[in-house]
């Protein structure tokens, strides 16, 4: 028996636990991937605190995962051993659902989530379907690539398919985790790029990272603040909050969206008057090509800002994530 170390979660609200356990086999369609970098997402907080029904315990969280393919299951075909490859949120159809049963598995109702359904990337290795799979430029830095695979994954397909034209308004709201890489996608369409943040020490960075404009939602009115600049085609919220989402719908111009790329534990307030006038919108974005993204990423040079952690300190790695307190994505390093 070959063993591993791995981090994972015991029990719904448990702390984490630095285990050693076996390495998995790869089943047929399967790759074995040795984990080089593992990205910390709030979305971890689903495993960490039993958020979702009928989740297996222990399990191992992680779905932004990097890493180089050690193994090949049966009926595995393009991808070989030695290949890098990187796993995001969606980790393969349920194979059940009436959608699957007729081979239109991109309509899957069920489907698997990476660390959530089966074990993810906190640990030195792990099992991933081969559908989920992207191939990693060597350009791209498996710790930079990690968090592509899910913040830049949703905020790149977010805004890339939100109908937003080059030269239009696009306000990012949050500069933090998803923010911050959502400006520099929005530069590199050719939007407008206006942030929205609470914490005026921010500003200077939104001006590094290419935005045309700042707002200090602390000191004065978003909405207002977009009405002067025309309205914004697009309103991207990345804040975990429904009551400052709602602050903005009046900040959209005619036919604009707000698009929401970050769950928020309580609703979003609206009146329909705001989305009848200018025949605004609200709509939700979980992600899409993560291909498109990654090669969009090298080619116009789109990086997360990451703090490196050894696996064994995941814990405090993740507390710095759910605090805020990251510089601005988590990333779990395996090895030296």
């Amino acid at each position: 028996m070959t063993l591993m170390q791995a981090v994972q979660v015991p029990a719904a609200g448990a702390d984490f636990e630095l285990v050693r356990k076996e390495v998995p086999a790869p089943a047929k369609c399967e790759v074995l991937i040795k984990v080089e970098a593992c990205g910390i997402c709030r979305g971890d907080a689903i495993v960490k605190d039993g958020r979702y029904p009928h989740i297996e315990y222990p399990r191992v969280p992680g779905h932004e995962v990097v890493g180089i393919i050690d193994k090949i299951g049966p009926e595995t075909s393009f991808w070989k051993t030695g290949q890098r490859v990187g796993v995001g949120w969606f980790g393969g159809p349920c194979l059940s659902s009436d959608a699957c049963k007729k081979g239109e598995y991109f309509r899957c109702e069920r489907p698997l989530t990476t660390g959530i359904s089966h074990d993810g990337g906190y640990a030195e290795y792990m099992v991933a379907r081969i559908e989920t799979l992207v191939a990693i430029p060597d350009e791209l830095a498996s710790a930079d690539a990690a968090p592509l695979l899910c913040a830049g994954n949703t905020t790149f397909n977010a805004l890339r398919e939100s109908g937003a034209r080059p030269g239009d308004l696009v306000a990012i709201q949050g500069l933090g985790g998803l923010g911050h890489i959502a400006v520099q996608f929005s530069k590199k369409f050719g939007f407008t790029t206006a942030v929205i943040s609470r914490s005026r020490d921010k500003e200077e960075l939104a001006d590094q990272l290419g935005a045309d404009y700042f707002i200090h939602s602390g000191s004065t009115n978003p909405a207002k603040e977009l009405k002067k600049l025309g309205g914004a085609a697009v309103i991207l919220s990345t804040a975990p909050c429904g009551q400052s989402a709602s602050d903005l719908i009046d900040g959209l111009g005619f036919k604009g969206q707000l698009v929401i790329v970050q769950a928020s534990p309580d609703p979003i307030p609206v009146f329909t008057h705001q989305l009848f006038q200018g025949q605004r919108s609200i709509k939700g974005s979980v992600g899409g090509d993560k291909d498109s993204a990654i090669r969009f990423s090298v080619r116009h040079h789109v990086l997360p800002i990451i703090e490196i952690f050894p696996l064994e300190q995941a814990a405090a790695a993740y507390e710095k994530m759910i605090t805020s307190k990251v510089h601005f994505r988590s990333v779990l390093r395996m090895g030296p």
